[in-house]
């Protein structure tokens, strides 16, 4: 049997005090009768009316909970979907066992929720008017129980927290006798049409697609991570061996020294053979000025490894210029320079009449 029936309503709620506050935490629990707020905002509430789909339809209230321990005692029916009526909340039910149903059509047709709640104490006031000593939040759905009239049950109170039921007038039920079929299902946020398969395929068909555009690009971004992963790890190891081959080419001072002599003795050597050597020229620039003086055209075309052998021959016997310094000589400073040509001067006057009288 597939029916769309009214579970719940907004407005207030009256029950006995030492329902609502058993340990009279709150001063209410003498109090005859107390009552409790359900708003638009606790009734219509996405998450608490998504929390009662897919949860069990029971044959009146358990004495607990319903779990996933105790499911198969206590299930005669699935909540299929949810949706709002005016300022009732009605649930698509799918009642699936025979003895429940036939109930049904005896005449058992109330609904009472089965939930938990959190209660807010204080001083509200319902939309017509009426003062209301507490107010509850937070529903989260157990299952929606067929009774007969009326609350039932040691756990069907109000309390700080945990599981109530409410059940609601019988007129309020006439859609049991209807028996409307189950039209449509929330499905990943998409509404489907349960009732023409061609649509409800189409939309599954869509999803599987969904999940597997969605998987491919997790495949390609993970790829994509790989690559950049060792690509930066191939850059690094060439940084890294550069670096050392820069390390590695770089002269030491005696590689420095050594290169120095050698450029020297190239340049004395060419000096000897009459070739101008500029401080712009290095070793080969020196060779092949001078093998290119001595030799011509005849090695124009040479390798630098054969202007190197040419160069050697050429200068074999080639002894680079030395040029004596002479001795030391003191360097004074100008203050004494002056003084030794002044008495050079003077040592010349006293001795000039010497040369006239010979």
């Amino acid at each position: 049997m597939a029916v769309r029936a009214r579970a719940a309503r907004t407005g207030v709620y009256q029950y006995a005090g030492s329902e609502v506050d058993p340990e009279n935490k709150h001063n209410l629990r003498d109090t005859a009768l107390v009552n409790v707020l359900r708003d638009d905002g606790t009734v219509f509430d996405e998450k608490s009316v998504r929390s009662f789909i897919g949860k069990p339809i029971t044959d009146d209230h358990p004495a607990a909970p319903v779990t996933t321990s105790n499911w198969r005692d206590h299930a005669r029916g699935t909540i299929m979907g949810a949706m709002r009526d005016g300022e009732y909340l009605a649930f698509d039910l799918l009642l699936t066992d025979a003895e429940a149903i036939a109930k049904v059509d005896g005449g058992k047709r109330e609904l009472s929720n089965g939930y938990s709640s959190d209660l807010q104490f204080g001083d509200f006031t319902a939309p017509d008017g009426t003062k209301c000593q507490a107010r509850q939040t937070s529903i989260s759905g157990n299952h929606v129980a067929l009774v007969d009239r009326g609350r039932a049950g040691s756990e069907c109170a109000i309390k700080d927290g945990f599981a109530v039921c409410d059940t609601l007038p019988s007129n309020l039920f006439d859609s049991f006798t209807q028996e409307k079929p189950v039209k449509t299902i929330l499905i990943d946020g998409l509404t489907v049409d349960m009732a023409n398969t061609d649509t409800a395929i189409a939309t599954v068909q869509t999803l599987i697609a969904a999940r597997d555009a969605a998987t491919a690009q997790v495949t390609d971004l993970t790829s994509q991570v790989a690559t950049l992963t060792a690509e930066s790890q191939t850059k690094d190891a060439k940084i890294t061996t550069l670096e050392q081959q820069v390390k590695d080419a770089k002269p030491t001072p005696a590689q420095l020294r050594e290169a120095g002599k050698a450029l020297m003795v190239t340049a004395d050597k060419a000096k000897s053979l009459g070739v101008t050597v500029s401080d712009e020229m290095d070793e080969t620039a020196i060779m092949t000025a001078t093998v290119t003086k001595h030799m011509g055209d005849a090695a124009k075309d040479w390798s630098a490894d054969q202007i190197a052998a040419s160069f050697a021959v050429l200068t074999k016997d080639a002894k680079p210029e030395v040029k004596p310094i002479g001795a030391p000589k003191p360097i004074n400073d100008s203050t004494a320079a002056a003084a030794n040509a002044r008495a050079e001067w003077l040592a010349d006057k006293q001795t000039a009449y010497r040369g006239q009288a010979a």
